[in-house]
This record gives C-alpha cells, structure tokens and sequence, in this order.
C-alpha cells in the first residue's frame, strides 16, 4: 500500500531507498554469523557495514540513537556523524542487529533498523530502559496510558474496539521484571505472547493485529528500541507512551547531558519522533514481520519494511542481489 510523497520536507525522497540500502547491508553481514553462538561478533559485523553504508550518503547526520554512549561504543555511538557531510541535517536511530541473541541463536526476529529524521526531532536519550505501552492506528485518542493499571489499558481497548478483554492478546518481553505486569494481565483476562527479544518488532505487530494476533504492546525495553519503534508508529499510524527509567544518579546526569531535564516525563509517540520520517527494517532472520536474508550459491534475497511519515506510505521490498561484491 502506499500514496506519493507529496509533503514538503527536508528529506529528500530519494533517501527512502538508500536506507533500505543501508539495512540490507548490515542484514545480509549478521546473517552471514547467524547460529554461530557469537553474538558480539554478529553485532560487529552488522555495525560495521552500516557504519560504511551510512558514510556514503549525501547527508549531515548525527546518530542521536545508537549503539551506545561515546565511552561505551567505539561505532555508532551517540553523538557520531555520519555520511557525507553534505545534503540535509538529519537525526539517526538505529540498531543494526536487533535480536543479537535471536541471530546468534538462528532464531526468528532478529532484524536490521535504523530510523532518520529532520535534525533536532528525535529523542536524544542515553542507553537506558525504558518503560512502554503501545496500540496500532484507528483507535480513539488517549485510549492507553503508561500510568494506568495493565487491566484499566486492557479494558479500555477492548471497549475501544468493542471486543471482551478475553479477546486481547498483549505481547510482553520474556524477562523476570515482567512477572507483575504477566500476572496482571491474565487475571484481567487477556493472552499474553511472550518473546524472547526484538520488541521493535512487537510493537509493529500491534498494527495489524487481524494478521498477527496482537493487540497491545506492553512492559520494559531498551529506550533506543523505544525510539525506533515510535519513529516506526509514526509511519504506520498508532499510539505510543514511554517513560525512560532514570533510577540511578549517574542515569539521571547522563539524561541531563542529552538535553533531558525531567526524569519522570512521559513521553508521547510524536515526542520521541516529530516530523518527517523515515524508517527501514531488512529480515536477518525470518519472522512474522520480514523473511531473513537468504544466502545462495551467487545470490542473495532480502526483504525490507520501508516506510515515511510524511506520506503514509509503507513499502515491502523483496530483493535479489546477484553483484555480491557489493556485501564484501
């Protein structure tokens, strides 16, 4: 599905698919280290080639989401600039290898992301935890709230989308911090679909919930997932809260550094993600969302989710790359 860009932005459109062209690169490096058991080193290799392929755009870009602090990552920190120091300012979030567990492991999920944006419109949050709630697009306004119980947010979209609560399903992060909010969830009544990682994904699945089963997002994440999964809704359409968990004094001076005055804030969808953006996910391994990249004997296939909010358009591209000289 899809309309034209018709909006006026800084963006150029031509960027929409040069992104996509960056996380295919990063996709097809990780899923060359897929079921190896080596999850640092996936990770590497999907950094490394973003890193180069982002260096190739005629942009000004500033990673404001990234693999890390400026002390903690040597690629890819918060605070790198990146490409080729022409052409718009824009802000960067990404995550080459989402689901660095479920690569190393060969298991479904693990995705390439990376979300850009005019200069100065996307969250600049240090590598924190974040706390979440989202739902897909054509809901009333306001019908979640990250400060309502889980059983007041299941109750008010299951009237929302005239449904009893026992026909929602919420997808929760399989982690031992989650044992309350799992619990709530089924006393209220609703199914729960755990997962082992990749809540980026998650949170898109709540768009299409006649097609995936889920309903609601909900629970505790990485505040740079939390970013790019707003940049995502933004494109799709839907509703986002978060609130980042500043809960130590040097988290909450890391905050203060990026610009973050209230460590209690909640934060709205647009407040993570403002303006035009863009956003791209290539599969490294199959999963609901995308399929993996598949590697062949002189060929090689993905497939890649790009979408823009100024336009609402969503695209699906599934390639077949035979110059593999191109990934090397």
């Amino acid at each position: 599905m899809g309309t034209d860009e018709r909006h006026e932005t800084s963006l150029d459109r031509v960027l929409t698919l040069e992104i996509a062209r960056v996380t295919e690169r990063a996709a097809v490096a990780a899923a060359r280290q897929r079921g190896r058991g080596d999850e640092k080193g996936a990770d590497q290799a999907a950094v490394d080639a973003m890193r180069n392929e982002l260096n190739k755009l005629p942009i000004q870009g500033v990673v404001v989401i990234g693999e890390g602090e400026r002390d903690e990552a040597p690629m890819l920190y918060i605070g790198e600039e990146v490409g080729l120091g022409s052409g718009t300012k824009v802000d960067i979030a990404l995550d080459p290898l989402e689901g660095t567990t479920l690569c190393a492991k060969d298991q479904p999920n693990s995705l390439a992301v990376i979300a850009m944006a005019e200069g100065g419109t996307l969250l600049n949050a240090p590598d924190v935890y974040m706390d979440k709630i989202a739902v897909g697009p054509d809901l009333p306004q306001g019908v979640i709230d990250l400060d309502a119980s889980a059983g007041d947010n299941l109750r008010e979209l299951a009237k929302a989308k005239g449904v009893p609560v026992e026909a929602l399903t919420a997808c929760v992060l399989d982690r031992p911090r989650h044992a309350g909010l799992i619990e709530d969830i089924r006393v209220a009544g609703a199914g729960i679909r755990l997962i082992g990682d990749g809540d980026i994904a998650g949170v898109i699945h709540t768009t299409e919930p006649d097609e995936t089963g889920i309903d609601i997002y909900m629970g505790i994440g990485g505040a740079p997932e939390g970013v790019l999964a707003a940049a995502a809704l933004r494109c799709i359409g839907g509703q986002m809260q978060g609130r980042l968990i500043l809960d130590s004094d040097d988290k909450i001076r890391r905050a203060k550094n990026m610009g973050i005055d209230d460590p209690h804030r909640k934060y709205n969808m647009e407040d993570m993600a403002q303006g035009d953006v863009l956003f791209s996910a290539t599969g490294v391994t199959d999963g609901n969302l995308l399929s993996g990249v598949h590697l062949g004997q002189g060929w090689i296939k993905t497939e890649t989710l790009v979408m823009r909010a100024s336009s609402r358009t969503v695209r699906w591209i599934r390639s077949r790359h035979t110059r593999l000289e191109k990934f090397a």
